[in-house]
């Protein structure tokens, strides 16, 4: 059965402005967004307000911020779309302890009361938590992952590829779009997943599902991909990419972990969480990162062959893996890849309303996707407050000020929080909820750990860099403005930015255009005219295990509380003396 997507409005035909909100929930990373007259008003993860990363719970507060950011409620709006099909998928997941029984029990009480309790009643859940009693639509899963890459991106026709662990049955789609239409024609179904294979071996490596994977991205630029020949022995692969998993060495539903004592009889020892990582621990992840690679790079490869469209939307948490996403457009013969900044599960929200709008409503698709800045932002009062409560007081500074003395201190070996404007959507930051550093400094990297991320010592940092200026750096096709692309880094230019590159030899680029973010921009202007280098060091506001920060408290917080030099909100500055606030 096919899905569709239309959006084609009657000619002649008057449409009044349409509310629709966009609901992923209930697995992890939940979000919401809403879409008004067919435009992105705002969206934003539970997370951010809850401060429990990932949270799969019902996303209250991101609910209420995009209808206040929409200046309605719940009675103004025309419908409510979820990301997929509870249902189905509670059908998928019965059928799955079923067969696996009776090794599956713990996880069938686990998680049938939280089905029982409001997965299978949203339309009550809705009512009890928004106090609507409107119209509701179910999606299946990867339609919204479908929609969330295809409908905001800037292609009037494209093939479409989604990916990720599970979402009802189907764990891998590719389909086309055109205009506003969506066909989906070909899918794999669980327990075939791609998506949780990597998260297998990531909890293998003593990483956590749904967080690790990208610590396992990684960890695969350390190593040398050595085990081939047995992540040969876990998958079957067809020349068209379609695969299928052997379930022999894993266990998705049977035990309290994804993989069976084989894999250990093949591999090795599993690592223990927070235990050290060796030499073979990076070349499992280089292993895995490359087969992972490989086999989206056929499946692409065989779609391209297959539609012979020249533009390519990418979608699913497996494409929040920048690395393979450039190789795919290096390797797979598309000329341009669109990937939306919140590829995961939280995008599935921005899928499910754009759905709404432009399949139910008759509404044409938005303007393309050019910026995440969608979530909330703080005024100058605001923060004024926020920093007095805090016992501190803050210098005011001009906007050429601001961009000048910033950049002055990161390029004195400084490290600065950054907090502007809207919030991003989505798990990067892009320069409104950013630390910034020095990527000439080759000491930056152990720095930032040290004194404020206090994470893993592998896992490299971004360079945000002018968008004109990018291609003197990097081998990067194209634009990256949503940090999900990997170029190489230019072998000539490597030693003039050392913290920016990766031990691979490549870089996770994030591309910024002066009319998507004039103030981050500008400040990356200041620093290249101190430095002769047009990018800064970027990596996310938060510390290790917690969400990004989202309000000017929990930034101070987060100054406060490590070895931060000095902060940035608003045209706002505070700074250190002496490591004192």
């Amino acid at each position: 059965m096919l899905d569709y997507v239309r959006a084609n409005p009657v000619r002649g035909l008057q449409v009044k402005e349409m509310n629709f909100l966009g609901i992923s929930a209930y697995y992890h990373d939940s979000s919401a967004c809403l879409v008004q007259d067919g435009k992105i008003t705002a969206a934003a993860q539970e997370e951010r307000f809850s401060r429990r990363k990932n949270t799969p719970d019902f996303p209250a507060d991101a609910v209420n911020y995009c209808l206040q950011a929409g200046n309605i409620t719940a009675d103004d709006l025309d419908r409510v779309v979820f990301y997929e099909k509870p249902f189905l998928k509670f059908a998928r997941v019965l059928t799955g302890h079923i067969g696996a029984w009776p090794f599956s029990f713990s996880s069938f009480m686990r998680s049938m009361p939280l089905w029982l309790d409001d997965r299978l009643t949203l339309p009550l859940t809705l009512k009890e938590h928004m106090g609507y009693g409107g119209k509701v639509c179910f999606l299946k899963h990867h339609l919204s992952h479908a929609a969330s890459a295809f409908l905001p991106s800037p292609f009037e026709e494209a093939a479409i590829l989604t990916a990720d662990a599970v979402g009802e049955w189907a764990t891998t789609t590719c389909g086309t779009g055109s205009g506003s239409v969506i066909k989906i024609d070909r899918e794999i179904l669980f327990p075939d997943s791609i998506g949780l294979f990597y998260t297998a071996i990531t909890t293998f490596l003593g990483f956590e599902a749904h967080e690790g994977e990208g610590k396992v991205m990684g960890l695969a630029g350390c190593g040398r991909p050595k085990f081939m020949k047995e992540f040969g022995e876990l998958a079957g692969i067809a020349s068209d990419g379609s695969y299928r998993l052997n379930p022999d060495y894993f266990s998705f539903y049977g035990k309290n972990r994804m993989y069976s004592s084989r894999l250990e009889e093949l591999l090795g020892p599993a690592r223990e969480a927070e235990g050290p990582l060796d030499e073979r621990h990076a070349d499992i992840a280089a292993s895995l990162q490359k087969f992972t690679e490989d086999v989206l790079l056929k499946i692409a490869t065989d779609l391209y062959e297959r539609t012979r469209m020249e533009n390519l939307c990418l979608a699913g948490g497996v494409f929040l893996n920048c690395v393979a996403n450039h190789k795919i457009l290096e390797r797979s013969g598309f000329r341009h890849v669109f990937v939306q900044p919140a590829a995961g599960d939280c995008g599935g929200a921005l899928g499910a309303a754009l759905y709404g709008a432009c399949g139910l409503s008759g509404k044409s698709r938005p303007a393309a996707m050019m910026h995440a800045y969608l979530g909330p932002e703080f005024s100058e009062r605001e923060i004024e407050r926020a920093v007095a409560a805090a016992g501190l007081r803050a210098q005011r500074l001009s906007d050429g000020e601001l961009a000048a003395r910033t950049a002055g201190l990161v390029a004195d070996g400084r490290i600065a929080g950054w907090f502007q404007g809207r919030m991003e959507f989505g798990p990067r930051a892009l320069g409104n909820r950013t630390i910034l550093g020095d990527p000439r400094n080759p000491d930056m990297k152990r720095l930032l750990n040290d004194k404020v991320k206090h994470r893993e010592p592998f896992r490299p940092y971004a360079p945000a860099v002018l968008a004109g200026r990018a291609n003197e750096y990097f081998e990067l096709l194209g634009d990256s403005p949503f940090m999900l692309m990997a170029p190489p880094v230019r072998r000539e230019k490597s030693a003039a930015v050392p913290a920016a590159c990766h031990d691979d030899g490549t870089a996770r680029v994030q591309t910024v255009d002066r009319a998507a973010n004039p103030r981050f921009y500008s400040l990356i202007e200041a620093f290249d005219k101190l430095t002769g280098v047009p990018m800064v060091l970027n990596t996310s506001f938060n510390r290790r295990g917690e969400p990004v920060v989202r309000a000017p408290a929990e930034a101070l917080k987060v100054y406060l509380e490590t070895g931060m030099d000095a902060l940035v909100m608003g045209n706002f500055m505070l700074e250190k003396k002496n490591g004192k606030a």
